[in-house]
């Protein structure tokens, strides 16, 4: 899967509003965004895990030797903390916000990698991708 076709697929997840049966579905194609940033700094995507996500680990691994990286930490564990909910509370009136909610995470985290992929210096005062914006328009 590209990583042009991860964003169309979170795009249609967006459309749609997301629902929690889609929580598995947003933190596999999140692991896979960051499978992209690894391979394209020439390392192997880890199959380890951190605090019991594979998604933890990959940003572990992403963001060694770039500390501009860590802008997106608190993305992952924010994907995390949404997939928990989702997946441990079966019940509750929030369920439909919180997914709605991790759609849009996970196309921030997508957005964050895809921007940093063309400009590396992102992230390292903020994760705004006004530039690429810009640029695009």
């Amino acid at each position: 899967m590209t990583l042009a076709d991860i964003g169309t697929r979170l795009e249609a997840l967006e459309a749609a509003g997301g629902t929690p049966g889609d929580a598995g579905e947003l933190l596999a194609l999140s692991e896979k965004v960051l499978e992209h940033w690894v391979a394209a700094r020439g390392d192997t995507p880890t199959q380890d895990r951190r605090e019991g996500f594979r998604l933890l680990a990959l940003h572990r691994q992403g963001s060694r030797d770039l500390p501009s990286f860590n802008a997106c930490r608190e993305t992952c564990r924010e994907l995390v903390y949404h997939y928990n909910l989702l997946t441990l509370r079966a019940d509750g009136e929030d369920l439909a916000r919180r997914a709605r909610m991790m759609v849009l995470v996970a196309n921030h985290l997508y957005l964050f990698v895809s921007g940093k992929m063309q400009v590396e210096q992102l992230g390292e005062f903020c994760c705004s991708s006004r530039p690429l914006r810009q640029e695009a328009g």
